[in-house]
């Protein structure tokens, strides 16, 4: 039995080893894809990883315009942020239009509903709908869901009205 594990042991030595030199053998003569050579160029086949800047020299080229890379576009801010709440007075006489999508809540004064047709304005706070020339609660949410409707001082008053404006609106 001694014997036969000694042949085990022999055997299991020499694949080991010859499986070893046919790893050594194979990594000498097939060296490994990502390895560089020296004389590889930046945008070649053989070094494909190039800058956005060879890029666009390259598209330059290509549409006749040389290799000089354009300057791209200083950015604009938007015109108006949707989001940012104005504070706009309102005379006696002056009527506040909302935008589709603007949102109004009246702080101090007396205002009433102005609209041109039949549909009014959403108090989304007390969730009703409010018709033409009916009172603006102060401190309620109204949302306008179209261009053409707005609020105003109620008439007979002397006193201006502060209103918080959410969106886009124009004063008449």
């Amino acid at each position: 039995m001694n014997n036969r594990l000694k042949q085990v042991s022999i055997i299991t030595g020499i694949v080991s080893l010859i499986g070893t030199c046919i790893v050594g053998l194979n990594i000498a003569f097939n060296p490994p894809v990502n390895s560089a050579s020296p004389n590889t160029q930046p945008g070649t086949a053989d070094d494909p990883v190039v800058t956005k800047s060879y890029v666009d020299q390259q598209i330059q080229k290509a549409l006749g315009g040389g290799g000089v890379t354009p300057n791209p576009l200083e950015p604009t801010a938007p015109a108006v942020d949707p989001t940012a709440v104005n504070i706009v007075t309102l005379k006696p006489g002056q009527i506040l239009i909302g935008k589709a999508g603007a949102e109004f809540i009246v702080r101090s004064g007396l205002a009433v509903i102005y609209t041109q047709d039949k549909d009014g304005v959403a108090d989304l706070t007390d969730g009703k709908d409010l018709v033409n020339g009916e009172t603006a609660p102060k401190n309620h949410l109204l949302s306008f869901p179209r261009d053409g409707r707005g609020i105003q001082v109620k008439q007979g008053q002397s006193q201006s009205l502060v209103v918080m404006v959410r969106g886009g609106y124009a004063v008449q």
